[in-house]
């Protein structure tokens, strides 16, 4: 897999892949602003490097979900301005991503220039990976960079499907990274290893599981896929969310955890409340819960055991909060292991998935974090051992 800072781009036009899905909220005066701008600011060594280079830097993004037609409030207008104020150039907005509009706008630039294309999904064809969909996006480019991890799960038309079309392609530095820093906790992450998985639901988190049993030393789980392997333990958890028909799954992998001797930690005590909403009357019980009252965060035990097994690892992987963390008065749990895992100095940790990420941002620690990473599900099918289309288009 070449990478962008390998190659010759004086004079080329690098279209490069980004993922721009960034949170938009009504700015008070009619128009649109940024709430989040991490991922912009994820791949500004790209777009950067590509630029000082002297490329004609055609950036592309998605923005929604604007089912394949123009809507102007997913425009990445609000995000051409966002860039161009981080990048600290000016970053014109083509009109259209396709068509004569793009290219006459591309045709038009200078090496150096920078050129963000308008919605990508506002055509149905981008998800469809349509093949001439892709074949008019490659006609914009002679060096295809894919830098938008969160998108490589994806086999779209500006993911994968151009690729072979382009006359080169390279992965961005954030996609070098990512694989870089995943791939390491699949080959070979420095011991002990303590994975901690938390979420909704065991369905969406199994197959990374499946996938750690085999090189982590301890798996600890929060969120409500704990109380769905709390119920297979015979432990009662009150009206907590739990997914009847994955318990006898989740029985089966904690005897696959013991035969490997992975040690499996599960909540010992929890924050309970009557319902799942903020100003709920609240208490803490455990190790089970009573009939009346369900789980919505790992209580103060079990968030100082967490602590004491992060702080023995050499390596720490983190994806999925350990409660209702949206909440304020359920978040303490997720917190903790924030600030946890930023105390560890002597591991490689690693965060990603969208409440993880938000936590360590919150808990002011992010600087502290190895390595944080841009994909949710895109991670998760990478620690899963899948192959992620937008990876295997850069290949070869």
């Amino acid at each position: 897999m070449k990478v962008v800072d390998e190659l010759d781009l004086r004079g080329k036009r690098v279209f490069v892949r980004v993922d721009f899905n960034v949170p938009l909220e009504d700015d008070g005066r009619g128009g649109l602003r940024i709430t989040d701008d991490a991922r912009i600011r994820a791949s500004l060594p790209t777009i950067r490097l590509a630029a000082e280079r002297g490329a004609k830097v055609v950036v592309a993004a998605h923005l929604g979900r604007p089912k394949g037609k123009p809507d102007p409030k997913q425009s990445l207008a609000p995000t051409a301005t966002r860039l161009a104020e981080l990048l600290g150039r000016p970053v014109a907005l083509a009109p259209d991503c396709v068509g004569p509009d793009a290219e006459t706008a591309v045709a038009r630039m200078s090496p150096g220039d920078v050129l963000l294309l308008e919605n990508l999904r506002f055509h149905a064809e981008e998800e469809k990976n349509d093949p001439a969909f892709a074949e008019s996006l490659a006609r914009l480019a002679d060096v295809w960079v894919n830098d938008a991890f969160g998108a490589a799960h994806r086999a779209h038309a500006s993911t994968a499907g151009m690729a072979p079309l382009v006359a080169e392609r390279a992965s961005g530095l954030l996609m070098r990274d990512e694989v870089k820093h995943l791939g390491r906790l699949l080959a070979g992450a420095d011991r002990p290893f303590v994975a901690i998985l938390g979420g909704s639901k065991v369905s969406d988190k199994i197959g990374v599981v499946e996938q750690l049993l085999s090189r982590v030393d301890a798996l600890l789980v929060g969120g409500a896929m704990a109380y769905t392997f709390l119920v297979a333990k015979g432990v009662a958890v009150g009206g907590s969310r739990v997914e009847s028909d994955k318990v006898d799954l989740a029985r089966e992998t904690l005897a696959a955890a013991r035969a490997r001797g992975v040690r499996v930690l599960l909540p010992v005590d929890h924050v309970a409340a009557r319902k799942p909403e903020a100003g709920s009357e609240t208490r803490i019980c455990g190790p089970g819960i009573e009939d009346g009252w369900l789980g919505v965060d790992i209580g103060p035990a079990t968030r100082e055991a967490y602590a004491k097994e992060i702080a023995t690892a050499r390596t720490v992987l983190w994806n999925g909060p350990m409660g209702i963390f949206e909440i304020p008065a359920f978040a303490e749990g997720t917190l903790s292991v924030a600030r946890a895992l930023a105390g560890a100095k002597q591991a490689t940790t690693v965060v990603g998935g969208g409440d993880s990420v938000a936590a360590i941002g919150v808990a002011g620690v992010a600087d502290r974090i190895g390595h944080v990473s841009t994909g949710g599900g895109a991670s998760l099918e990478f620690l899963e051992g899948r192959t992620l289309p937008g990876i295997a288009a850069l290949e070869g």
